[in-house]
């Protein structure tokens, strides 16, 4: 990563053989994703200056609980950059322990198509208990200023249904970096940052519908050392439209 842009996977969700997946065979499914969203904001982070996104994932799901697929967002950095889109490549295994436990283990590649010095690899474990998601994602290989840096981002979740085909997502999470990141108006020096949101949902005319509210405890000027921009980790409303099938 460097100071124009903070790469990540966002609040995207692996879960191999769900009832939207598409059957080939016994063994094996795909899942297809689309989505709609007012902005894209990745850990807190607008990855589009603040602007819609649209979104596509595929995922080929086996039934002992591996997986792999692709997923692909509009970008913009800003500051004349010439990539415009992410695309991540990952595989993993889900292990469902019991009906209402999972451990999920995977490996993402980020690939920045002309800017590929921000271009980086994660590792990560999510556990899902009864609701509640603790996701931790490590990477070794992330952009810094002069070389290379490593990044660990850790996570506390809860997702539940509610009435009338309604869901409820919460998050709160701490991105650390090994090297000071982001600076404030005084000089002082922070490697991390704390993000949070809160997500409803609504399945209606075949679509799920959602309404977020993301921030950051980032100041303007911490943000535009870290980005360039002031108001690309302050708080925001994100509506967005999705589908899988």
């Amino acid at each position: 990563m460097n100071r124009f842009a903070l790469l990540a996977l966002g609040c995207f969700s692996l879960a191999p053989l769900t009832s939207h997946a598409v059957a080939i065979n016994d063994e094996l499914a795909v899942q297809l994703d689309l989505s709609l969203a007012s902005d894209y904001r990745s850990r807190g982070i607008s990855q589009t200056k603040n602007d819609p996104a649209a979104q596509f994932g595929a995922t080929l799901q086996h039934i002992s609980g591996l997986y792999l697929g692709v997923w692909t967002s509009n970008v913009d950095f800003g500051f004349g950059l010439k990539t415009r889109q992410e695309v991540e490549y990952y595989a993993g295994w889900l292990w469902q322990i019991t009906e209402p436990v999972s451990l999920d283990l995977g490996y993402i590649k980020y690939a920045y198509p002309n800017e590929s010095q921000f271009n980086q690899s994660e590792v990560y474990a999510i556990l899902n208990a009864y609701g509640f998601i603790l996701g931790n994602y490590y990477s070794g290989d992330a952009p810094g200023e002069d070389s290379k840096q490593s990044t660990l981002y850790n996570y506390l979740g809860y997702e539940t249904r509610l009435p009338l085909e309604t869901g409820l997502k919460l998050r709160y999470g701490r991105m650390d970096f090994k090297d000071p990141r982001f600076w404030s108006q005084d000089g002082q020096s922070s490697e991390a940052y704390h993000e949070w949101e809160a997500k409803l949902t609504h399945d209606f005319v075949g679509l799920t519908w959602g309404l977020s509210y993301i921030d950051t405890d980032l100041s303007d000027s911490q943000c535009a050392s870290n980005s360039g921009f002031t108001d690309t980790c302050s708080a925001t409303w994100v509506a967005s439209v999705s589908s899988s099938f």
